[in-house]
């Protein structure tokens, strides 16, 4: 590594949800609506041209609109968060959480084990450590410790709350584990996905900053890995301010990978969590962080939204075969994240997977395949399906606690909330977790190497 700060090019966008108003954002899609862009964007005064078209003001449109609507559900939610404290005066107190370790357990009926399936033996852990992620890291003991050390008899290494230096309340959460009572040598770092309303807006938000060499790359995925404010990846940072998720998470895994010769790692996610292992790996190549990625076996994602352009896919993709470790981009049925932000062709904002991807359908009927079928969410075609597969997977949840006899099979209110949302938003209650967790429980695939295209 050099001394030398990487800096970005003058090539960025960066929209502007909170400044920009409803009447700013309607005129700008007007024939003369262009006059306003400096109200929704920030960008290179020579680059402003690049906007100039419909369709490039229609992308920028249809991103502050969501994001402006998430943004005022959030509010509304905070709103209604406050008034309920304050009738109900309700005060909790951090306590030791009680887990049920069947609801933890690492593949079906009977918890899959190495060496029988490598491949399924991860998927399963990966998925079930995504899920992990998700919960509440602040009693002591918590969730993810109980779980970790007291049902899959594992060693946790560490938990983490690290800040977003540009949205003040946003949190980058993700823990690392050793898999003790399978594999000794194998560490896996899991990252938290999208929980929280400004979590989507940072899924919903197409700004993108390019890297000399690597591609524009999604901005609210970099902000939540550590980007510092002058848009810059520095080789260090002065201690003081090291709370950012990818300097400290780097630091770790440099340690153990000095400690332990045999040590090799596995990096997931679910949804923004899973964007966030993928990004991981950008920046670590980035900073040609070779004594970590040679020992990386894995990345498993789940529900990956995807991360930047044409380029920054073919960066990845030589960055694949440079390390030699394998990318399994999981995708169920009609997910909605998995197809956002849009592949826009040649307009400014388009984004491009990598690798190929592990799809199952509604079925739990699993393949490999290039690329995920109805590529962009938006194609008016798969709407009835997509509405079809949202009624199946409402029936079914219902339907399989009476035939398995038993309630616990019960995915529960939450989940069952959100099934019957997928039925008026279409293809949201695929992005769910709990059907990545049912396909890998239970789902069918063929070999890798018949891989084909969708």
């Amino acid at each position: 590594m050099g001394s030398e700060d990487h800096q970005f090019s003058d090539d960025y966008l960066i929209l502007k949800p909170e400044e920009a108003t409803l009447l700013d954002l309607f005129l700008f899609i007007l024939p003369f609506g262009f006059r306003k862009i400096r109200k929704l964007v920030d960008c290179p005064a020579a680059k402003e041209n690049s906007y100039r078209s419909i369709q490039s003001r229609l992308i920028i449109f249809v991103s502050i609109l969501f994001q402006k609507l998430v943004l005022a559900i959030s509010n509304l939610a905070k709103k209604f968060k406050l008034m309920r404290g304050k009738l109900w005066a309700v005060s909790y107190k951090p306590y030791a959480p009680k887990v049920n370790c069947r609801d933890w357990k690492i593949g079906g009926e009977k918890n899959v084990k190495l060496p029988e399936d490598n491949f399924k033996y991860y998927s399963a852990l990966t998925v079930m450590a995504s899920q992990l992620a998700y919960t509440d890291y602040s009693p002591q003991p918590n969730i993810v410790q109980t779980v970790v050390e007291g049902c899959w008899k594992m060693n946790l290494i560490n938990t983490y709350k690290f800040r977003n230096g540009f949205i003040e309340k946003a949190r980058t959460c993700a823990f690392m584990f050793q898999t003790t009572s399978t594999d000794p040598n194998v560490i896996i770092l899991a990252f938290k996905g999208t929980s929280q309303c400004c979590d989507c807006a940072v899924d919903v938000n197409f700004s993108w900053c390019s890297i000399p060499g690597v591609g524009r790359i999604h901005m609210g995925f970099m902000q939540a890995l550590g980007l510092q404010e002058a848009f810059h990846w520095p080789d260090e940072l002065p201690k003081p301010n090291s709370d950012f998720a990818y300097y400290t998470l780097r630091q770790q895994l440099r340690d153990i990978a000095k400690s332990n010769d045999n040590a090799r790692f596995i990096f997931t996610g679910h949804s923004l969590g899973g964007a966030l292992a993928v990004l991981f790996v950008t920046i670590l190549a980035y900073h040609n962080e070779s004594d970590v990625l040679e020992k990386l076996q894995a990345v498993y994602t789940f529900g990956q939204p995807r991360v930047g352009d044409p380029k920054f896919a073919q960066f990845m993709e030589n960055t694949t075969k440079k390390y030699d470790f394998k990318y399994y981009r999981y995708v169920y049925s009609f997910d909605l994240v998995s197809r956002i932000p849009f592949n826009c062709g040649d307009f400014f904002c388009s984004y491009k997977h990598f690798g190929g991807c592990v799809y199952f359908d509604c079925c739990y009927n699993g393949k490999f395949l290039e690329e995920q079928p109805n590529n962009n969410y938006y194609w008016p075609i798969y709407l009835i399906p997509q509405f079809l597969a949202a009624l199946w997977e409402f029936i079914r949840s219902l339907m399989i606690p009476l035939v398995k006899c038993s309630w616990d099979y019960f995915e529960g209110f939450g989940n069952l909330k959100n099934r019957v949302l997928g039925l008026f938003i279409p293809a949201t209650s695929a992005h769910m977790l709990l059907n990545y967790i049912n396909s890998t429980r239970y789902g069918k695939i063929q070999p890798s190497k018949d891989i084909k295209k969708a």
